[in-house]
Order: structure tokens, then C-alpha cells, then sequence
């Protein structure tokens, strides 16, 4: 890599404005003559909503990218370089960075033959799909209850991540049950009790302080009792580094292991997308620990780094599988590798 990553990885990091935005109308999904919405009306709509939450990725991104083309259209050495150091404010990390720089060298020949802005930005989003590679859904056990652990650190949404998973399951038909195994916190489990009262999910709680791997254990009894289709477990917040804590983590799944088979079918780790390379290091030292499937990756609609996305995919190999963009309920998404990038590039290339 060139002589900028040293500089940006040792920088102070400025945090990014996460204040909520007001929603836009223009993400509404469309109609037919009878008010129902239509299925390509809400895919309308869904794009449009997650263009617009975008725009500070975009505009630190994309639209710095364009700006260099305007300034340097010959891609040259120098352009290059320059390249490199936008990827890597962006947060899109040294190995997925690598990786887009090599793509686009290759095909410079291709770009310096159409001489356009167009054919770069199509060139770049090609290769921004090459890394994030295909959509990979939730996993979904093959029968009986499928348990879905969350893990992660303080502030980053986990609990709330945890609701709104809860009531979009329970709007799908299915029968859910919220673990409270955050016990240190009484916050934790006063708010996941008004998710589950609000989603119609029961929670399984026991007492502040109360043993972690206990909740597991009685949520999962529950769910065999009742039937239910999701178990999903609220765990502790802790730092990445306090070893003490994730050994705790590991005796919670074992407790599932034993309980029901199969399980967990899903570790989700809960990343805060505003905390850029700190959250590559987190998820890797919770990827040894709980063997993370994917990622949950929040407040993407308040910052400019969101090229952190590439970074862990690329550096990790853990797939973004949830991405939240803003305050309600609908906001956490599956995370689809395609929309992303059309966001992303919107109205920038011709698809």
C-alpha cells in the first residue's frame, strides 16, 4: 500500500454526526388503482429509502471519487495513489482496498479506451460487488426452533437490534421468544421487555446480576414448551477485550449447544458502523471467541465510512447480513449486496 495508510490509521478519529434524520417522503412505496402497493412500487421504494440514507457514504465515497476523475482523467500513477487514500478514509480497509485497486487497474486500459466518468464508476461498482460477493439471508434451522444469539458491545444498538429482529418475525406469523441474558444491565431487560410488549413476543428475564447462561437455558426450555419458532438471546455488552467476559459468552452458547440442536443457527454480531476500524478489530476477536456467522451493522445511515462494509467482508469474511439506516422499525434490513452498491452508485451509473 501507498505512503497514506500510516498516517490514517494512526489519526485521530473524528466522530461522525449519528443524530437521527427526518424520514423523506420520497422513499414511499407506490400504488395501483385499488391503494395496494405494488411489488415493484416497494422495491422502488426501498431503494429510494436506503439512496437517500446513503448520501454521507456516497458523498465520502463516490462522490470523491468523481471529483479525482475531474481532476485527474488520465489513470495514471498518481491517480492511483490518490485513489487509495479516498478508499481508505472511507473505511473500506487495506485488504478490500488492495483488492479494488487491483480490479480497477485492470481494466484502466477499458476506461482510458471509453475516456468517461461513466465507464470508471461502473468499472468500481463491478468491483465493489466482486468483494461484497452474494446476499446470504439469515440462517433458518431446518425444523423446530431456530436460535438466533446476539452478541457485540455496549452502544451499539444490540438490545434494540434484538427488538426489532423480535417484532419482524412476529409480523411474519412466527412465535418469539426474547431472552434477556444481558443481566447486568436492569436498562437492558426494562427495554426488551417493551419490545416484546410491543412485538407480542414473550421474554424470558431473571434478575439483575442473575447468571447469563441460567437465561439461556429457561428461554430455551420455553421455546421447546411453547413451540415457538425463534428463540432470540440479548447478551451482555462487554469490550472486545476483557477476556473474563467472553468466556462468559462462550459458557451462554454452550447452554444452547446442549439445549437444542443445532443451535446457535445464527451469531449476530452487533457493530456500530460509525467506530470504522475499531469495528474490524471487535468482530475479530468475537469471531475466535462465539465463531460469529454475520453481521448486524448499524447506524449506516450516520456516517461516511460506511466503506467499512467492504472492509470487514473482505478482511473477515463474516457477511453483512442486517444493516440498519435509521430509527424505526423498518429500518433494519436484510442487507442485499446489489442494492447496496445501486445505492451506492445512484445515479451515477447506468445500470
Amino acid at each position: 500500500m501507498g505512503r497514506f495508510v500510516k498516517r490514517l490509521f494512526t489519526r485521530d478519529e473524528v466522530k461522525d454526526d449519528t443524530r437521527p434524520r427526518p424520514p423523506s417522503e420520497a422513499g414511499a412505496p407506490s400504488a395501483d388503482a385499488d391503494g395496494r402497493v405494488t411489488e415493484a412500487g416497494e422495491a422502488r421504494g426501498v431503494l429510494a429509502r436506503l439512496t437517500e440514507r446513503l448520501a454521507r457514504t456516497r458523498d465520502g465515497l463516490v462522490g470523491k471519487v468523481e471529483a479525482l476523475f475531474g481532476r485527474r482523467p488520465v489513470l495514471d500513477e498518481e491517480f492511483f495513489e490518490e485513489l487509495e487514500a479516498i478508499l481508505l478514509q472511507a473505511d473500506v480497509g487495506v485488504k478490500a482496498t488492495e483488492r479494488l485497486l487491483r480490479g480497477l487497474e485492470a481494466g484502466a486500459a477499458e476506461v482510458r479506451q471509453g475516456g468517461g466518468e461513466k465507464d470508471l464508476m461502473k468499472h468500481l461498482k463491478e468491483e465493489v460487488l466482486d468483494v461484497l460477493g452474494p446476499r446470504e439471508p439469515l440462517a433458518k434451522a431446518p425444523s423446530g426452533t431456530t436460535v438466533v444469539m446476539v452478541v457485540g458491545v455496549n452502544g451499539t444498538g444490540k438490545t434494540t437490534t434484538v427488538g426489532k429482529l423480535g417484532h419482524r418475525f412476529r409480523a411474519e406469523g412466527a412465535k418469539v421468544i426474547l431472552g434477556a441474558s444481558d443481566t447486568f444491565r436492569a436498562a437492558a431487560i426494562e427495554q426488551l421487555e417493551i419490545w416484546g410488549e410491543r412485538a407480542g413476543a414473550d421474554v424470558i428475564r431473571h434478575e439483575e446480576g442473575g447468571d447469563p447462561g441460567a437465561v439461556a437455558y429457561d428461554a430455551c426450555q420455553a421455546a421447546k414448551a411453547r413451540r415457538a419458532d425463534y428463540v432470540i438471546l440479548d447478551t451482555a455488552g462487554r469490550l472486545h477485550t476483557r477476556m473474563n467476559l467472553m468466556e462468559e459468552l462462550k459458557k451462554v452458547r454452550r447452554v444452547v449447544e446442549r439445549e437444542i440442536p443445532g443451535a446457535p443457527h445464527e451469531v449476530l454480531l452487533v457493530l456500530d458502523a460509525t467506530s470504522g476500524q475499531n469495528a474490524i478489530a471487535q468482530a475479530r476477536t468475537f469471531k475466535d471467541a462465539v465463531d460469529v456467522t454475520g453481521i448486524a451493522l448499524t447506524k449506516l445511515d450516520g456516517t461516511a465510512k460506511g466503506g467499512v462494509v467492504l472492509a470487514i467482508r473482505e478482511e473477515l469474511g463474516i457477511p453483512v447480513k442486517l444493516v440498519g439506516i435509521g430509527e424505526g422499525v423498518e429500518d433494519l434490513r436484510d442487507f442485499d449486496p446489489v442494492e447496496f452498491a445501486d445505492a451506492l452508485f445512484a445515479r451515477r451509473v447506468l445500470n
